[in-house]
């Protein structure tokens, strides 16, 4: 049984403009101590579907309109607000995009640290303390005992997202939600933190959510790989099935447009056209206007999620029919199992 599984999740958000549909039957499943990626375009809905499980979408305007998140039996999206907060912070944690926003700058990063502990685990500031400093240590934080009474402005860009790395993993969750946090970094950092979030993973042996456009991240630490596109997943395999075969004309203008597949002065590829509105209302494939072997019944049929071989699922018609298939090389550096 997995430790997360999610069914049928909609989410819509109501606003002046209409309706957007932000989240449109999402299925997908998390086993204990694995990586799944989520990635896709900005907008695509990565974000949101990881929300809308913690309790953390605003409503309104913000509405699950219907489906489940089961954790260990118990489904999240029904839960009472108080319920939900026993959960969240301490059995199922988040890292946020942005660790400057994230953090409040007027209090010390021990304030905010100790917090998830004097909530969650009932431990006096003291013992808090201790634990925070250990675990600022853990991941790599030069002089911890001294550094943990400093603002969130005094830490550089990589050291801020280590402290939100810490402090999610504080209580030692089952699921850690990772939301782009390598984004904002250099190469080097972004290096760095995929590889304490791997250690950290291992030690704990919880299962990580990771949210990113880039699939040369998603190559590097995921084992599950879901590919997200307006508000829907069009493509799902295990990450080393996917880059050696992806399944969907979406997936594979995506790997073209990563630089490590082009010689060094080519013009890089961009996918052309825009993604659709989601407050529009769109039979068949969301994708049609922008894929070069879209045909007629791309655009009339609704298109479902489908199990084309060895549990690689795939929301394309001609995929699903044998009619095309893509081939790219390997991402440099292998995908991680």
């Amino acid at each position: 049984m997995p430790l997360l599984n999610v069914q049928n999740l909609h989410v819509s958000f109501h606003t002046h403009q209409g309706v957007i549909k932000a989240v449109n039957n999402v299925s997908f499943s998390v086993e204990k101590g694995e990586t799944v990626g989520i990635v896709g375009e900005s907008g695509c809905g990565k974000s949101v579907t990881c929300y809308s499980l913690l309790g953390l979408i605003p409503q309104p305007p913000g509405k699950i309109e219907k489906g489940s998140a089961l954790f260990d039996g118990i489904d999240l999206l029904h839960l009472p607000p108080h319920e939900l907060r026993k959960i969240r912070g301490k059995r199922i944690s988040m890292i946020f995009q942005d660790p400057m926003s994230s953090l409040n700058p007027y209090l010390k990063v021990s304030t905010q640290l100790i917090e998830p502990l004097l909530v969650h685990e009932q431990m006096d500031k003291k013992q808090a303390l201790k634990q925070s400093i250990q675990t600022l240590e853990k991941v790599g934080i030069p002089n911890a005992p001294h550094r943990i009474h400093d603002y969130p402005h005094e830490f550089s860009g990589g050291m801020r997202q280590r402290v939100m790395i810490a402090m999610a993993l504080l209580t030692k969750p089952e699921i850690l939600i990772a939301d782009e946090p390598t984004t904002s970094l250099d190469v080097t950092f972004q290096s760095q933190i995929l590889e304490l979030l791997k250690r950290l993973q291992k030690e704990y042996g919880m299962a990580i959510i990771f949210i990113t456009h880039d699939l040369g991240v998603i190559a590097h630490i995921s084992n599950q790989v879901m590919v997200m596109y307006a508000g829907r997943i069009v493509e799902s395999a295990r990450t080393k099935e996917l880059f050696k075969d992806p399944k969907h004309p979406y997936t594979s203008a995506l790997m073209k447009s990563i630089p490590a597949y082009h010689k060094k002065g080519d013009t890089l590829y961009t996918i052309p056209g825009l993604p659709p509105h989601l407050s529009e209302n769109f039979n068949g494939c969301p994708f049609t206007s922008r894929c070069e072997y879209v045909e007629k019944s791309c655009e009339t049929t609704d298109i479902a999620l489908t199990d084309v071989g060895m549990g690689h699922l795939s929301a394309c018609t001609k995929i699903q029919n044998k009619e095309i298939n893509f081939r790219p090389q390997p991402i440099r550096g292998g995908s991680h199992e």
